[in-house]
């Protein structure tokens, strides 16, 4: 082949006649380039190695394996199986002409071959052929690209999160990793609760992946509140509690901002705004910022109320020291249908081992993890999320 030329494509002809292998070299060596097999398990060896022939010419009558079952078995494999197959035949029977078609053949060429016609339908057949190769190299690379794409996008929005959340965490140096392990306590209580009657329907995979990503954003809010209020290391005043509580309305009205910036809902900005602004409610009614009862306060907020509480408790602040693990589930136990959804509070004290695993891994400091581990000693094993 001349350089600068394109290839020339490769047909194999499979005909156990050595006339007809002479006759298909003649009429076609200067098109293409041949291979031939004189039978049918042959032919299967040489369309199966590389590089596989762009085209098959097959003979129905054939000793041993016949044409028919060399054309299953070449659509059978998926390395033959767009391998376009052109049955060679004697017999012009409708009915084997309906078999070769149900076996996956394109076409039939009756002998005694007409050189004008054969060329004409391999011409077609390969212009086809390459037609479809170039649509599936297409796909398989747009696919490529939508999936390097996602992935792209969901790190961005991913890293965006966090740095939002970091960003009202750092108004506040005793909290530390308190968005990565208040994430992770919310992804193990929904799990848990996956399969329990009330919250099954609810808590999909999808739903649980999507309140893993909105949760660090419960405390966002917090951002608008004055560092005198945030900071103060006494019991705050009456007006200062009041505007401490205003951080779930600014938390939501900024998600709520960011996501008419976009000009669409996003499903994790919907949920994540349920728990920046619900996740003060109380069971019973008494917390904020609407005094919410029951099954009223959206489920994500139910759980990041167990979680945030839960790291609240064994975490050092400006006005206090951690509490012992131990203390702290007691606290959340006692608080089961007054503070908490009881249901959440049983799956918490099934799994509460695990909220310590995860609290040890995103501990704030060496002093932290010292006073934790002397506090608590119970299993230290990954938690099954």
């Amino acid at each position: 082949m001349r350089p600068g030329l394109p290839e020339k494509p490769t047909i194999l002809v499979i005909d156990d006649t050595p006339e007809n292998l002479s006759l298909m070299q003649f009429l076609l060596h200067d098109l293409y380039l041949l291979k031939g097999a004189n039978n049918g398990e042959r032919g299967l060896e040489i369309a199966q190695a590389d590089p596989a022939p762009d085209l098959i010419l097959l003979d129905v009558m054939m000793p041993g394996m016949d044409g028919h079952e060399v054309c299953k078995q070449l659509k059978g494999n998926p390395k033959t199986a767009d391998i376009p197959v052109i049955f060679l035949t004697a017999r012009s029977e409708r009915e084997d002409e309906e078999l070769g078609f149900e076996l996956g053949a394109v076409d039939y060429i009756t002998k005694p071959i007409s050189p004008s016609i054969c060329k004409a339908r391999l011409r077609t057949h390969l212009a086809l052929k390459a037609t479809s190769d170039q649509l599936r190299d297409k796909n398989a690379f747009l696919e490529t690209e939508v999936a390097n794409r996602t992935r792209e996008v969901n790190a961005i929005q991913d890293v965006t999160i966090l740095a939002m959340a970091s960003l009202a965490e750092t108004r506040d140096s005793d909290t530390g990793n308190h968005i990565r392990r208040t994430q992770h306590y919310v992804r193990a209580l929904a799990w848990k609760l996956s399969s329990h009657p009330r919250f099954r329907d609810y808590l999909s995979v999808a739903t649980i992946t999507m309140l893993y990503k909105s949760a660090p954003l419960h405390d966002i809010g917090k951002v608008g509140i004055p560092d005198r209020i945030l900071l103060k290391r006494g019991r705050l005043t009456p007006e200062e509690f009041t505007v401490m509580k205003t951080h779930t309305t600014l938390g939501r009205d900024a998600i709520a901002h960011a996501e008419a910036a976009l000009g669409l809902e996003v499903a994790f900005l919907t949920m994540a705004k349920e728990i920046a602004y619900s996740h003060q409610e109380k069971w019973d009614g008494s917390g904020y910022p609407e005094g919410l009862t029951g099954d009223r306060i959206p489920i994500p907020a139910r759980l990041m109320a167990v979680a945030d509480v839960y790291d609240a408790l064994i975490s050092r602040r400006v006005y206090k020291e951690p509490m012992p693990h131990e203390a702290a589930v007691e606290i959340i136990r006692l608080a089961s249908g007054q503070h908490f959804d009881p249901d959440v509070v049983e799956a918490f004290l099934q799994i509460h081992q695990q909220f310590y695993a995860i609290a040890l891994t995103y501990v704030d400091s060496d002093t932290d993890l010292q006073r934790k581990e002397q506090y608590m000693h119970i299993s230290l094993e990954t938690p099954n999320e």
